[in-house]
């Protein structure tokens, strides 16, 4: 309980009301709103986000946050690339309509996307794949090879390699998203990311017609 109230702000119950599970009880969403609530106003957190949300959940605890006068999420982590676009079916509309943030895991489809995986061609012996193939969403082979295809054909048009076109794509979406990528040496960020380190944008634009490949 807050001791002093917002003006026609609802409080929630004392006691967050819980379901009964197999093995132990669950606190519900209304629960936790509250709980993230206290660390906001306490300084232990300045922002909220969510991450494995679907659709239907995050617009119910957005609803809460609203009812109860709680902080609003500002963001949401997603599987997004262009061999992986299941985001733009549900949570890409949510978040535009709800001002909801993206933050973009893995934007090179968990290495599939930096070039150096071919059709016809073994899997690279130093290829993290080999580790994590299982870790992300499924991807098809055929699928993969169609899209690495044209980015190749884009890149003989631009000049750029694969890895920047890939990025260069996810930050022309209709969204402000911020992007986070592993890579195993300093030579693979500086590939994707020209002026890596230096805070530079990039500076490139694609056209639209190659961004509709």
């Amino acid at each position: 309980m807050h001791p002093d109230p917002t003006p026609g702000r609802q409080s929630p119950p004392s006691r967050a009301p819980t379901t009964r599970t197999s093995e132990a009880t669950a606190t519900t969403a209304t629960g936790e709103r509250s709980t993230l609530d206290d660390l906001v106003r306490a300084g232990k957190v300045r922002y909220l986000g969510i991450s494995n949300f679907s659709g239907w959940q995050a617009m119910k605890s957005l609803s809460i946050a609203e009812r109860y006068g709680h902080p609003l999420y500002v963001a949401r982590q997603v599987h997004y690339s262009l061999i992986g676009r299941g985001y733009e079916w549900e949570l890409m509309p949510l978040g535009l309509d709800q001002g909801l943030g993206a933050l973009v895991r893995s934007p090179l489809g968990w290495g599939r996307l930096t070039g150096k995986i071919r059709r016809g061609q073994p899997l690279p012996p130093n290829s993290r794949l080999h580790r994590t193939a299982d870790y992300g969403p499924p991807v098809e082979d055929e699928h993969l090879y169609r899209v690495v295809d044209a980015l190749d054909e884009i890149a003989q048009e631009t000049g750029k390699k694969i890895p920047q076109i890939a990025i260069n794509w996810l930050l022309q979406r209709p969204f402000p998203p911020s992007s986070s990528a592993r890579a195993t040496r300093s030579s693979s960020v500086r590939t994707s990311v020209p002026g890596a380190g230096h805070l530079r944008p990039i500076s490139w634009r694609n056209s639209t017609r190659r961004a509709a490949r």
